[in-house]
C-alpha cells in the first residue's frame, strides 16, 4: 500500500513524502530546488536532489505527529491506529504548528 503526502512550507510546495512496503521516503520537487527562495524542510533534510529513505517514519515528519493526550484525541476522533504513523501524519498535519503542512495526495 503506497500513501503519499505533498509537503508544503508556508503554502509553497516542496516535495513528497511516500510510504511504501519498504518504508518511507522524501524527495524535494525539482522546481522547488531551483527556486531562489527554497528552504530545507528540516536541517536533517538538506536541499539536495536525492531521495531520503528510512525504514521507519522519517524523524522530522514523525516529530510533527501529535503525542500524549493529543494523539489519543486524534486517534479516537478520526478512528486511527496510533501506530499508523503515515495515517496520523496525513490526517493531523494538514494544519500543524509551524510552517510545514502535509496534504494527502
Amino acid at each position: 500500500m503506497n500513501r503519499t503526502g505533498k509537503v508544503y512550507i508556508n503554502d509553497i510546495y516542496t516535495g513528497k513524502i511516500i510510504e511504501t512496503d519498504d518504508g518511507y521516503s522524501y524527495e524535494y520537487d525539482d522546481d522547488y530546488l531551483k527556486s531562489e527562495k527554497a528552504l530545507p524542510v528540516s536541517l536533517t533534510l538538506p536541499l539536495e536532489n536525492k531521495i531520503y529513505k528510512c525504514k521507519t517514519m522519517i524523524p522530522f515528519f514523525d516529530g510533527l505527529i501529535p503525542e500524549g493526550w493529543l494523539l489519543d484525541i486524534a486517534a479516537k476522533n478520526w478512528k486511527l491506529d496510533p501506530k499508523d504513523r503515515m495515517g496520523l501524519l496525513l490526517t493531523c498535519c494538514v494544519d500543524c504548528i509551524g510552517s510545514v503542512s502535509i496534504i494527502r495526495e
